[in-house]
């Protein structure tokens, strides 16, 4: 499989990863909270979860229009999104409130994969978009 296809695909699988999580963050904090580990939340951390959706939606929207466009600025602006990401999964991955096994490796995974996306789209961007 070329590069461009692999990186293709991710950005897609990325447009539905971030409309659940932002979808699910707004309408269901608690459970989606619950879903990725934390502790029974409590309802300011609730509340500052459903502040995270609208986040995730605009990174599913940027996604979709790099699909759909293919430019290199399109790619560029991915590549800064995700590399906005990188250290806040980590950062989250401290919360004394994640209980579940895994949860902190599975954060601490998703820093790692922002910063593979990141490189990912930079490089899309340099190459002059998805469409060539």
């Amino acid at each position: 499989m070329e590069l461009v296809t692999l990186v293709r695909i991710v950005n897609r699988q990325m447009i539905g990863f971030d409309l659940v999580l932002g979808g699910a963050a707004l309408v269901a904090p608690a459970a989606t909270l619950r879903l990725l580990g934390h502790d029974e939340p409590s309802p300011d951390a609730k509340h500052l979860f459903r502040r995270c959706a609208p986040v995730w939606l605009t990174f599913a929207a940027a996604h979709a229009v790099a699909e759909r466009r293919g430019s290199a600025a399109d790619w560029q602006s991915l590549a800064w999104l995700r590399g906005t990401e990188i250290a806040t999964d980590a950062l989250w991955s401290a919360s004394p409130a994640l209980s579940r096994p895994g949860a902190r490796a599975a954060l601490r995974l998703a820093s790692a994969s922002n910063l593979a996306m990141a490189a990912a789209f930079a490089w899309m961007s340099r190459r002059g978009g998805g469409r060539a």
